[in-house]
């Protein structure tokens, strides 16, 4: 086998140079493809992933100039190396969906319905409805708002810093410390951001419950929250949907950039 391999690379030089290159382009696009979104869906079929995957790299083998293997260059060290950058790329892209996901757990959690979970398919666990209607608004708009022309172009910019033969991904070149705890501190901090209406909402409603409970102890107050909540903060969400969508796609925008 290697007898033959070392032979085709002699008569067909340029083929054996496209087909060591594009497997692994290969490669780190199905690393891409494992976490970035919208391919990271269950709802995608495995089939369609792959066809877009070898599209994409037969398009980006044929952009890139491809570099000869270099000597005693382990091919399986290559695969695996280049699958990790990919699933790196498309661990950051998932990082700014899950800030809008947190957002609408913290809206669920609020509005009193956290006994209504629901399984997500992409991450096979218990979800709050909310939170997997946040999921699925932000997947929406962050496909309208040219998300995967970014991760595209993220995906061609990705071998200028690292070569498809390195050995020793540069992380420092790829997430600085500041942007990596920003990034991941806005789960948090848009997460509140968007649920902040209906916090506050919920919040004048339990403190208007609680004096009623205190000037009348006959009524019953944990009753009434169960039934004011969830009404409360629909229709504080219905209000507030188009500007909420605005602001999702500002903050997508913000991030056009992944490196």
């Amino acid at each position: 086998m290697d007898l033959f391999l070392t032979q085709f690379a002699k008569l067909f030089p340029e083929l054996n140079l496209a087909l060591g290159a594009g497997i692994m382009v290969f490669s780190r696009m199905l690393g891409l493809m494992q976490f970035a979104p919208p391919f990271n869906r269950k709802e995608v079929p495995s089939m369609v992933r792959i066809s877009i995957a070898l599209i994409v790299t037969v398009i980006v083998t044929m952009l890139i100039k491809p570099q000869p293997i270099p000597p005693n260059t382990s091919i399986m060290l290559g695969i695996l190396l280049n699958f990790a950058f990919g699933a790196i790329l498309g661990y950051i892209t998932n990082c700014i969906l899950a800030a809008v996901s947190a957002g609408g757990d913290m809206i669920n959690t609020q509005m009193g319905l956290s006994s209504a979970m629901v399984l997500d398919p992409t991450t096979r666990s218990q979800t709050s409805i909310l939170g997997n209607y946040f999921t699925i608004l932000g997947l929406i708009i962050f496909i309208s708002a040219g998300g995967t022309y970014w991760l595209i172009n993220a995906f061609i910019r990705s071998f200028d810093i690292f070569g498809m033969y390195q050995t020793v991904i540069p992380l420092a070149k790829v997430i600085n410390t500041n942007y990596l705890v920003i990034i991941t501190s806005n789960v948090l901090y848009f997460g509140m951001q968007l649920a902040a209406p209906v916090l506050l909402a919920t919040l004048g409603q339990d403190i208007i419950l609680g004096i009623i409970s205190k000037t009348a102890p006959q009524v019953n107050v944990f009753q009434l929250s169960f039934l004011f909540k969830p009404v409360m903060g629909a229709l504080i969400l219905i209000w507030i949907l188009p500007m909420l969508i605005n602001v999702i796609t500002d903050y997508m925008t913000s991030y056009a950039s992944i490196f």
